[in-house]
């Protein structure tokens, strides 16, 4: 999770193989072409855009998390499942809709765990990322706007960890998976 340009599909893709080839939902592929319109003219979403959008990443995240739990079947879990997906996420309320069951979806004697992993990438770098995407609907002016309206997690308050994305991408996803695999263990005990 995080803003434009820190790497959210890069990242998220990477870690996904890393995580024993996890299914990977890329959220930017589920807007509505209303919102793609408006961010490819300058224009920042509102809540009012972004809600219906978070709903459809998270049936799509539900519906994966449901299928991979099913295709297991009834057996004990040993190790674990994963669905990575890249979506900004940007406030605390967003992560709460995200991180819910959805029993529509759903078996509801399944049970899922949702972590954040916020990439934190400085302004400047993420300006440098943004202007080198030249066919990517975002306009890099809406940076600032991203930059306003994020909320990073609480690590205290929320499932959350917190990478640095200045640096490489390999780098990025080997702390990930390291940080993932502490918290779990954390979680078990």
């Amino acid at each position: 999770m995080g803003v434009s340009g820190c790497g959210k599909t890069t990242i998220g893709k990477q870690l996904a193989c890393a995580l024993d080839d996890a299914p990977f939902i890329d959220a930017d592929t589920l807007h509505p072409p209303q919102n793609i319109e408006k961010m490819a003219n300058g224009i920042a979403l509102s809540d009012s855009d972004r809600w219906p959008w978070l709903r459809r990443v998270h049936e799509e995240f539900d519906t994966q998390a449901s299928q991979l739990l099913k295709a297991q079947g009834t057996k004990h879990l040993e190790q674990p499942l994963y669905v990575v997906c890249g979506c900004s996420a940007l406030k605390r309320s967003y992560r709460e809709l995200l991180s819910r069951s959805n029993s529509e979806v759903s078996d509801v004697n399944r049970i899922y765990d949702t972590l954040f992993a916020f990439i934190d990438v400085g302004r400047q770098e993420l300006l440098r990322r943004v202007a080198q995407r030249p066919n990517h609907f975002f306009d890099p002016a809406l940076l600032d706007t991203q930059l306003s309206t994020l909320e990073p997690p609480d690590t205290a308050r929320e499932a959350a960890i917190i990478v640095d994305g200045d640096r490489a991408a390999d780098r990025v996803v080997e702390d990930a998976c390291y940080q993932i695999r502490k918290y779990r263990a954390s979680v078990l005990q």
